[in-house]
């Protein structure tokens, strides 16, 4: 999402540090490309006027003068004041006895429905017993879709015939979750096209209804200022304990996530970052910010590395790893655990040093590329799994032709493992990468 503010802003830092000492003038030369680059974001132009009053108020003065590295200065600030103009890390509100309801609103077209399906995920993995509840019996269908994604998920729907009111839906399933036990209420509710007074009263009678811990706001993320205009609104209205950005992951320009917190004060709490139900990230103001700055977000990277690795099978494999006994059935292995972490492009920019290159690759491609070396391994047999040396040219046909590929790219596949093989083991040594992301942590 931020791939033209992160390009510019790491330009305007490169010249800086060419520039040894720092005078006034080449703190506000920098200071007038940032605050450019943050208007071509979309961000809130009294965000970006306060934002560079603060940035060059710190930056013009000892902390950056007086200092070695004045560029890193310089560097270090506009982190801070990013992630100032973020906000604080705000969790969901599960104090008080259960069931604690939780509301989501918006307009129509946010990614609401998907969104519910994707909290409820995130809340049971965390311990909790979620319904959800269709709230909106004006779209034909979207009782259908919550219904779907709660099937797959194995999670609770509460429906009921379209002429019951909202209000007493919501009502009747937080009576359902009483009886049952169920810790979490999630309520998809009705959105419009437009904010409009028949609709805010309608959230208004089930805010009183069913008194809601929080009150969500579902937010599309590449309507840039719009949303912090529907933000504002609904927040006048009904009052807010939080939003989410949907669709984090397109090509919004980021004004929204940069604009929504300093200008509602209501403080972001999820981040829609795809199409999957566990797209769903907590909101971390310090890890957004160095992603902004490309300085990679290493604590997030590694939170999926473990959600996707089995620890006691990750020790089997750090074993294999350390006497080079890995092959191509556990390469197979570690390929399908990296697909479900999400689009390869995405984990290469929580890398540090590796976010300019991610933006080289199309997410197409890589994804294209994985099925067709996931596509050759299956062709083997296991025998050609384990021991890859055996493959000779008549194999190599035959698993071509098994797998709808050329010779040539299951040759470009071997060397490619081969060469991993080399890699991985120098860097599962004491000192290595393994090391770093800590016993029992696979990359």
């Amino acid at each position: 999402m931020f791939e033209s503010l992160s390009d510019k802003l790491q330009g305007v830092f490169k010249r800086l540090a060419g520039r040894g000492r720092l005078s006034e003038r080449d703190v506000d030369a920098a200071l007038r490309e940032v605050k450019l680059a943050l208007l071509e974001a979309d961000v809130n132009y009294k965000v970006v006027k306060e934002f560079v009053a603060r940035v060059r108020e710190r930056a013009v003065g000892v902390e950056v003068m007086r200092s070695l590295t004045p560029a890193q200065a310089v560097v270090k600030i506009v982190n801070e004041e990013l992630i100032r103009i973020l906000g604080t890390p705000s969790k969901i509100d599960l104090s008080g006895p259960p069931p604690h309801v939780i509301m989501l609103v918006g307009l129509h077209g946010s990614g609401k429905t998907t969104t519910a399906a994707k909290l409820a995920l995130h809340l049971r993995k965390r311990g909790q017993r979620p319904l959800l509840v269709a709230a909106d019996p004006y779209r034909p269908a979207a009782a259908t879709q919550l219904e779907v994604l709660g099937k797959q998920l194995d999670i609770p729907v509460h429906s009921e015939a379209a002429n019951v009111p909202p209000p007493a839906i919501c009502a009747n399933a937080v009576k359902r979750a009483e009886q049952s036990a169920y810790s979490v209420v999630i309520l998809d509710t009705a959105g419009r096209w437009h904010i409009d007074e028949e609709m805010m009263q309608e959230l208004e009678q089930v805010k009183w209804a069913v008194s809601p811990a929080e009150v969500l706001l579902v937010a599309d993320a590449m309507t840039g200022q719009e949303a912090v205009r529907v933000a504002e609104e609904f927040n006048k209205r009904i009052g807010l304990t939080g939003l989410i950005l949907t669709k984090v992951d397109g090509d919004a320009r980021g004004g929204a996530a940069l604009s929504i917190r300093s200008v509602t004060g209501v403080p972001i709490k999820f981040l829609g970052v795809g199409e999957k139900t566990d797209a769903l990230e907590p909101f971390h103001p310090d890890r957004l910010a160095s992603r902004i700055l490309g300085m990679g977000d290493i604590l997030t990277l590694i939170e999926k590395t473990e959600a996707a690795f089995d620890q006691e099978r990750a020790l089997h494999m750090e074993k294999k790893l350390r006497t080079a006994t890995f092959d191509l059935e556990d390469f197979l292995e570690q390929l399908r655990a990296v697909k479900k972490m999400g689009p390869l492009s995405q984990l290469m920019e929580m890398v540090p040093g590796l976010a300019g290159l991610s933006r080289q690759i199309s997410p197409e491609i890589t994804d294209r590329q994985m099925k067709r070396m996931e596509a050759i391994i299956n062709s083997m047999t296991r025998e050609e799994r384990r021991n890859p040396r055996i493959i000779n040219a008549s194999r190599k046909r035959r698993i071509a032709r098994g797998s709808g590929t050329t010779v040539q790219e299951v040759n470009m596949l071997l060397s490619q493992f081969r060469q991993m093989q080399r890699m991985l083991k120098q860097l599962s040594g004491e000192r290595g990468i393994l090391s770093m992301f800590g016993k029992g942590r696979m990359l």
